[in-house]
């Protein structure tokens, strides 16, 4: 099963704190890893010239004699002994070997524990703050908290840097290191202190963990918008897990039997997922048969993944995005403009880059390996860069998204005065349809 994931779009510098030598994984949900198994989208490229064809594969084996012979070493030697375990190391040397390539914080190793820890959350045991982290420049940051999280609630945001859990501080720890020491049941508190990189300045804040409900496609009519052209519905996907393609076609169907006339399609603060889950999302929208997305190997090899959906919806499409919209939102968002179906509204996305595949070991422990680049339809790069909106519209400070979940808090006299002006300029873009 094929899924996405991302990284930074621009670096952020902390005034202090050291960077460590943190490795781990790519993009997890601090109530649980977003992604198990198949392939995963990121955004770095490896110093091997990863799309360039790298050299010539060396031909010579492991010398399994040597690294034995450095095994008794440290087990005869070394001051801890209770750290020499033969486990130990062969952990280490297996993430050694993954480290050596330069991918730092991407492609990594992942012991059996990891990844049925891994594969447990996904399966949705969802306990903790509620936002999604990765690995930028060195520092644990914050790419989204989830909608209605203890994490929203407290007031975390995109691009919040963790320096300290609980008073101890971050620096030189894995990522894995420091998700581990977030999570935890539910009722119970964690104190977190936050770099924020808009205003220079440092934030504490104690979050109450709490179970976490997903709800990954939702609708709901905007009120006040049944004149001319008629009814607009605002649909948002939070995330691509699986079922999210048929999800957003039943929520299309809804809408349209609702009398919807348009369709406000919010992918903001959406981490990514399932690429083949992206490519039915798109499908809900583009003809069959339509490339939505280019995937280039190291050998420079390019193939396609298209649509299949003989009944996409006709309806004009406004897409919201901002700097939280990534990896399998990102392909989405970027099929929908390159094919012109739809205008983007917002801020430039994350930029996702590189496709990470898990290889699974023989004794439950993986390695995720970058294997691929993706291109949108017309060959675009977004690495480093993002998708760069139609119409850029950025919010002003600290504003409270509108979304489908909260509409039946508005009127039609209430509507134009919200301060998400993404939502208000996507609004007259349809109205103009």
């Amino acid at each position: 099963m094929d899924e996405l994931t991302m990284a930074d779009y621009q670096p952020y510098t902390p005034p202090k704190r050291p960077s460590g030598c943190l490795t781990g994984a790519l993009v997890l949900i601090l109530v649980a890893a977003f992604f198990v198994g198949g392939i995963l989208f990121d955004r770095t490229v490896l110093r091997g010239n990863l799309l360039g064809g790298g050299g010539a594969a060396d031909e010579v084996g492991l010398n399994d004699a040597l690294l034995d012979e450095a095994r008794v070493i440290i087990q005869e030697n070394f001051v801890d002994q209770d750290a020499a375990t033969t486990a130990q190391l062969q952990d280490g040397a297996l993430a050694g070997m993954v480290d050596s390539l330069g991918d730092t914080g991407h492609s990594r190793f992942m012991t059996p524990r990891m990844v049925t820890d891994q594969h447990n959350r996904t399966a949705g045991e969802f306990e903790g703050i509620g936002a999604y982290v990765e690995m930028r420049d060195g520092f644990v940051t914050v790419v989204s908290p989830i909608d209605n999280s203890p994490a929203q609630a407290a007031g975390v945001r995109s691009g919040f840097i963790v320096l300290e859990v609980d008073g101890q501080d971050m620096a030189g720890l894995t990522l894995q290191e420091v998700i581990d020491r977030i999570i935890g049941p539910a009722g119970t508190e964690v104190t977190i202190t936050f770099f924020d990189p808009e205003t220079s300045e440092e934030v504490v804040l104690t979050i109450e963990r709490a179970r976490i409900e997903l709800e990954n496609v939702t609708w709901a009519m905007l009120p006040g918008t049944t004149a001319a052209p008629g009814p607009t519905a605002h649909v948002r996907i939070a995330e691509f897990s699986r079922g999210v393609g048929d999800e957003l076609g039943a929520a299309i169907a809804e809408a349209t039997a609702a009398g919807a006339t348009s369709i406000l399609f919010d992918l903001r603060n959406n981490p990514g997922g399932l690429l083949d889950e992206a490519v039915k999302v798109a499908g809900q929208f583009l003809p069959a048969d339509t490339v939505v997305v280019l995937r280039q190997d190291a050998q420079g090899d390019v193939r396609d993944e298209r649509t299949s959906n003989d009944n996409p919806t006709t309806l004009p499409v406004v897409v919201l995005i901002n700097q939280g919209t990534a990896s399998a939102s990102e392909i989405v968002s970027g099929a929908l403009q390159d094919h012109g179906r739809a205008t983007l509204v917002g801020e430039t996305t994350f930029g996702t880059g590189t496709v990470l595949n898990e290889f699974g070991l023989s004794d439950g422990s993986a390695i995720l390996l970058a294997t691929e680049q993706w291109l949108t339809p017309e060959g675009r790069v977004i690495w480093r860069q993002g998708i760069v909106p139609d119409e850029v519209v950025e919010l002003s400070g600290p504003v409270q998204l509108t979304v489908p979940e909260t509409a039946d808090e508005l009127t039609a006299e209430t509507l134009p005065a919200i301060e998400d002006t993404q939502v208000l300029r996507g609004l007259e873009l349809l109205s103009e349809e």
